[in-house]
């Protein structure tokens, strides 16, 4: 890439604003996935009776539907994420595509 190019785009208000949005998103939702996960291991390691208890007269414990709900939700935010990057961040990076041409 040529170095006017690429400080042309960097000192695009369109550019630092594409940054600043998906850095924020990407640092919350990095948190968010941490919180769940390490919340679950936490879980294992300090209360697994907890995990161990049946949910009313069945087999099924509490474990298998808080460990499917992390699994569901790493699915959801990925779903989450896709879906911002194609609608807000395609916008961005074709308006500073165009601005830079």
């Amino acid at each position: 890439m040529d170095v006017k190019l690429a400080d042309k785009i960097r000192s695009n208000a369109a550019y630092r604003e594409l940054v600043r949005k998906r850095s924020r998103l990407g640092w919350t939702l990095t948190a968010l996935v941490l919180v769940v996960y390490y919340g679950y291991v936490l879980l294992i390691a300090f209360n697994k009776e907890m995990l161990a208890a049946k949910i009313g007269a069945g087999v099924t414990t509490w474990g298998m539907p808080i460990g499917l709900f992390v699994i569901v939700f790493t699915v959801v935010i990925t779903g989450f994420y896709v879906r911002r990057a194609n609608s807000a961040y395609d916008e961005l990076t074709d308006q500073i595509k165009r601005e830079a041409a």
